[in-house]
């Protein structure tokens, strides 16, 4: 089929010119006159033939179809951050036949772009970066010819200065304490070298540090060993430690937590397997278990536990490398660390939680626990624990189920076995484990269980403090991932709203009751109604989520956005997976609610009602700090602009000048101190004092400290 973008080819047809004649002074034979007339006759039949012939008779003369040219349109545009536009490409032929008029397109050589320069799609739509360089050329290249390509420039222009939707901070509206455990992290970080942990956790007042993931399931106190699960060949890989148990991994972080202040929140095991060997090697050794797709590349013996075939290697003996335990395990842990560091109450660890993930135990942990959790296994062995925990240390706390995915709070991972095959959630079908369990979705079992297990309880010991999971719901599964473009940073930054806004919806979060309907997944409030619904005065915690970016200032952005939502909103402790890079911008958006002046300035305890008319474009965040009476307001420019507006302070007498402290894409490497201003004073019919005229950069986050009454 000829393809758009052919030129037509003039075909010219013509007919050989015979010569007749003969030599000047040269007398033709007879023989020679005659022949001639003979040829003549012939030549005649011959070119009436031809000319006879119809057209498709006639051979035509090909000529090979070639590319002459790349044409785009338009060649220049302008364009503001956050903007996109749809370039078109044009190929140009000649000749006859058929040829590919694909292009491929690339923004300052880079194939597709990247993140940095903004990406253009095979259609030739160009998406904006964030932050914008000053020009960036793109270039549209014929897969045919290589030689053949055409380019257009963009250039940028900062959108003018807007005026922002309304804030208010009310004061006299009705508030709650913030808890400061929302401001916690996770320990875990692939490697070290520099010994950052410690100073991120100084430079943020780290009020909460969590020893969880995956590969602390399986974790062996004793020896300080663990298996690396799927993360790594499922390893025993020693350490070379020899001071154990005193010296351990886990001890460790118990110490420098205490150094610097924070609470640690272990893991106990509920899966009922730990390592039992410092002795180096795998659950699935190629000598043993035959070849397998992947080994370590440093230790060929250790394989993936995935056959050639890409089948699962299902019978190894978990006894390889690890044993089986059950809670006396976890009684004899927890007293030896009480007897080490002392209870909770004295500052020993703080908070258990009952192990991690258990909707991945089959998959991650698969060489010990090859079959999918059940209600009754994540209940009533997390019960077991529980109860050992309590009774080792009394005034310790316990948080459950620790579970990470949407599906698996309300159904079990047998059940979701049923869903993998094809069914549709709908719990009139047969989900049999959940029917089973009174068709109770999962988490509103698990805590009816804890609550039962409490009235039984003739001491009415609490064993469930925190109903506890992982929310890993940013837009674009950004999670650990390095910022992308405008588009996909606006749309990251929009997912915040995953924790509390009922208009926002996602493919990935349906009706567990009917799939075909989107439901907003209200996360901080949902966890309210489930712990009101069937457990009520247990806490709720989310010990892991990540948004990415952590090197971008949309990372801290959207991390921003997110401390402030868990203040507001009443989550009880909340820990980011993976600590922050030193002075990067994500520990810069920790620094900002927690010591923003280096000086231990932080964001207040009690939560104050603050608004604003888009919390798309400016959020605000309020509230007041006790200890000196002072106002703190965090405003979030999310917008690709600058914009002004007043911050008015409802019902609250300002004494002195309102600090202000900023972090911005201007200077990624610290928060600056902004010249103090004056509020207005309320007067006349002015209710509220007002910090007039306020620029809030593009992508900024901005700090009020306002004292007065």
């Amino acid at each position: 089929m000829a393809l758009s973008g052919e030129l037509p080819v003039a075909l010219h047809h013509s007919i050989p010119v015979v010569q007749r004649g003969r030599r000047q002074g040269v007398a033709a034979p007879i023989w020679v006159n005659s022949m001639v007339v003979i040829l003549l006759c012939a030549t005649q039949i011959v070119l009436s033939a031809q000319e006879n012939k119809t057209p498709e008779q006639t051979p035509l003369a090909q000529v090979p179809v070639v590319v002459t040219g790349v044409k785009i349109e338009p060649d220049h545009v302008m364009l503001a951050p956050g903007e996109s536009r749809q370039f078109t490409g044009t190929v140009t032929f000649a000749g006859t036949g058929t040829i590919s008029s694909a292009l491929t397109w690339s923004v300052n050589d880079a194939d597709g772009g990247s993140a940095s320069l903004g990406t253009i799609s095979s259609s030739g739509l160009y998406v904006t970066p964030y932050p914008v360089p000053a020009v960036v050329t793109l270039k549209a290249t014929s897969t045919v010819d290589l030689t053949k390509s055409a380019s257009a420039t963009i250039t940028f222009a900062a959108p003018p200065v807007a005026i922002g939707p309304a804030l208010l901070v009310d004061a006299a509206a009705p508030a709650h304490p913030i808890s400061p455990l929302i401001y916690g992290m996770n320990s875990w970080r692939l490697s070290d070298p520099a010994n950052e942990s410690p100073k991120v956790a100084k430079a943020v007042r780290l009020p909460l540090n969590r020893w969880g993931g995956d590969g602390v399931t399986r974790y062996n106190y004793k020896l300080d060993i663990t298996n690396l699960c799927e993360d790594w060949f499922f390893e025993i890989a020693p350490n070379a430690n020899t001071g154990y148990p005193d010296t351990s991994e886990f001890n460790s972080q118990v110490i420098g937590d205490r150094a610097s202040g924070a609470k640690t929140m272990a893991t106990m095991p509920v899966m009922g397997w730990i390592a039992k060997t410092r002795t180096r090697g795998s659950s699935y050794s190629v000598a043993k278990y035959g070849a397998q797709q992947k080994t370590d590349p440093n230790w060929k013996d250790f394989g993936n536990g995935v056959k050639t075939d890409g089948t699962w290697i299902t019978n190894n003996d978990p006894a390889d490398t690890c044993m089986p335990i059950d809670a006396r395990w976890t009684s004899d842990w927890v007293k030896y660390l009480v007897n080490r560091f002392g209870n909770a109450a004295n500052g020993g660890v703080a908070i258990y939680a009952l192990d991690n993930e258990p909707t991945w135990w089959d998959k991650m942990h698969r060489d010990v626990h090859p079959l999918p959790f059940t209600y009754d296994e994540v209940t009533e062995n997390g019960l077991k624990v529980a109860k050992a925990i309590k009774a080792a240390d009394p005034t310790a706390e316990v948080s459950g189920p620790v579970i990470d995915f949407w599906w698996t709070y309300f159904y079990s991972k047998k059940d979701l076995e049923w869903m993998f095959q094809g069914h549709m959630p709908d719990p009139k079908s047969s989900f049999m484990d959940r029917k089973s369990h009174g068709n109770l979705p999962l988490i509103d079992y698990y805590l009816r269980a804890f609550k039962a297990a409490q009235d039984a309880d003739p001491q009415h010991t609490r064993l469930l403090d925190y109903l506890d999971v992982h929310t890993y719901f940013a837009a674009g599964d950004a999670m650990l991932k390095p910022a992308g473009t405008s588009k996909q940073q606006t749309a990251v930054i929009n997912s915040t709203r995953v924790f509390w806004d009922p208009t926002y919806t996602d493919p990935i979060y349906r009706n567990p009751d009917n799939y075909m309907v989107p439901l907003a997944p209200q996360m901080i409030p949902r966890m309210k109604n489930w712990v009101e619904a069937n457990y009520p005065g247990t806490k709720i915690a989310i010990s892991e989520y990540n948004w990415g970016a952590p090197e971008h200032i949309s990372g801290a952005v959207a991390q921003a956005d997110i401390l402030g939502i868990f203040g507001r909103e009443g989550l009880d402790l909340g820990a980011l997976w993976g600590p922050p890079n030193l002075n990067s911008p994500l520990m810069f958006a920790f620094k900002i609610f927690r010591n923003y002046d280096d000086a231990a300035g932080e964001f207040g305890d009690t939560s104050l009602r603050a608004t604003s008319a888009d919390q798309g474009k400016l959020a605000v965040y309020a509230a007041r700090r006790t200890a000196d009476h002072t106002i703190t307001v965090v405003v979030i420019n999310k917008t690709f602009g600058d914009l002004r507006a007043d911050l008015p302070l409802d019902h609250f007498k300002v004494k002195g000048t309102a600090k202000i402290y900023q972090y911005s894409g201007a200077d990624l490497a610290q928060i600056h101190a902004l010249q103090a201003v004056q509020a207005s004073k309320p007067g006349g019919e002015a209710k509220a004092s007002v910090v007039k005229d306020q620029l809030f950069p593009a992508m900024s986050i901005t700090m009020y400290a306002i004292p007065g009454d």
